[in-house]
């Protein structure tokens, strides 16, 4: 089975390098970001499974680079996760609007991040 390829779009690098670990450890291929600007170009044709994108960045924020990436004929489909330090409902409905698929808050565990992998990717 072809590995899948996880990308991570998040301004701060302890986060990124967080996720990255996890996902690695767990057998996935990972792609990082700097922020959705940059999640965008590295995206460029490459096959993306799944997304873990702060929402307060730099640049385009999380909710940008969903709308982005729901408008694009490739990408349209793929999960988009909210990885935020923000938990307030309105918040999630902005997110859930633009199109993400969930939300986990930061701090989180190694193994809610997993758990949200596996529900989506199966």
């Amino acid at each position: 089975m072809p590995r899948k390829t996880i990308m991570t779009v998040d301004d701060s690098p302890s986060v990124r390098q967080f996720v990255k670990m996890t996902l690695q450890n767990a057998g996935f291929d990972v792609v990082e970001a700097e922020d959705g600007k940059d999640a965008l170009a590295k995206m460029n044709g490459l096959p993306i499974h799944l997304a873990f994108v702060d929402l307060n960045m730099p640049n385009m924020n999380g909710i940008e680079f969903i709308k982005a990436v729901r408008s694009s004929e490739k990408y349209r489909f793929i999960p988009l996760i909210m990885l935020t330090t923000e938990s307030q409902m309105t918040k999630k409905q902005e997110g859930k609007k633009a199109g993400a698929t969930g939300w986990i808050v930061k701090p989180f565990k190694q193994e809610q991040l997993l758990a949200v992998v596996k529900k989506v990717l199966g």
